[in-house]
């Protein structure tokens, strides 16, 4: 993402420009304090351009796929494909089984977005030995679609207006239907397509549409400061995908085909 890789590289600069005022770095060619004080104007600029760099409307004029039905509209978008020697039901039972365990870095990259708070269980404090999705689904999101072997969508409001509270667990049509102002919503699938030779591609995407220009801004900041992270996380859950599906047996058992949602979750 250009905005967020922005704000990394003025990051970056202010980093090196603040040390540099203090010791030039002169082996990257920095030789004095006034050129330390420029990189650090540089990264200040790059790192306002980072975070002013608006976030165009994106539209889906025909819908394909089920996370188009439930996300046609959005903002942000992320998406990672990984191709697994498998058939496409193995592959199905891997997504809906690996847990957080299996998920490279996915307990340190979580532990720091919560601060290394403990918190209740949600899918940023996943416990051990139980699909990752099963987490997501019974607590902070929603099972919006599946069709099995195919694809499946979980969606969730990521930033909701002050004071606003759910009255009871939002279907899927309530969750596509929200139009009120102060609302975020995240949609994200998993979905297989045969490429042949007993192999199929796997694709997730994760889509965010922020509901008014002010919530949007606000995300926007959000965004571009924790995609790194959401990058590596989802790049890492299709590889543990990939291992579960080609190994010899599937491992632990675990089909995860049971989703238990709870009422009273913020969703």
């Amino acid at each position: 993402m250009v905005a967020s890789g922005t704000l990394y590289a003025g990051l970056f600069l202010l980093l090196l420009g603040g040390i540099s005022v203090i010791l030039p770095l002169r082996f990257l060619g920095i030789h004095t304090r006034p050129r330390g004080a420029l990189v650090v104007a540089v990264g200040v600029l790059l790192c306002v351009a980072g975070i002013a760099l608006p976030s165009p409307e994106i539209r889906v004029e025909t819908p394909a796929t089920l996370l188009d039905r439930f996300m046609q509209v959005y903002e942000f978008r992320e998406a990672h494909s990984i191709r697994v020697r498998a058939p496409r039901e193995r592959v199905y039972r891997a997504i809906k089984s690996v847990t957080a365990d299996e998920i490279a870095l996915f307990r340190t990259l979580t532990w720091l977005r919560r601060l290394g708070r403990p918190g209740p269980e949600s899918i940023l404090n996943a416990p051990e030995h139980l699909p990752i999705l099963e987490v997501a689904a019974r607590t902070g999101f929603l099972l919006l679609a599946e069709e099995q072997d195919r694809e499946i969508v979980i969606g969730a409001a990521v930033a909701v207006p002050p004071g606003w509270s759910p009255k009871k667990r939002p279907t899927p049509e309530e969750f596509k239907a929200v139009r009120k102002s102060g609302f975020a919503l995240a949609a994200m699938n998993f979905r297989l397509e045969d490429v042949g030779d007993g192999a199929c591609l796997v694709t997730t995407v994760t889509r965010v549409h922020a509901t008014d220009s002010s919530t949007r801004r606000r995300f926007s900041r959000y965004w571009r400061v924790i995609y790194p992270g959401s990058w590596l996380i989802r790049w890492s859950w299709l590889r543990a995908v990939k291992t579960r599906a080609e190994a010899p047996e599937m491992l632990g058992g675990l089909e995860a085909s049971r989703y238990r949602p709870n009422a009273a979750a913020r969703w």
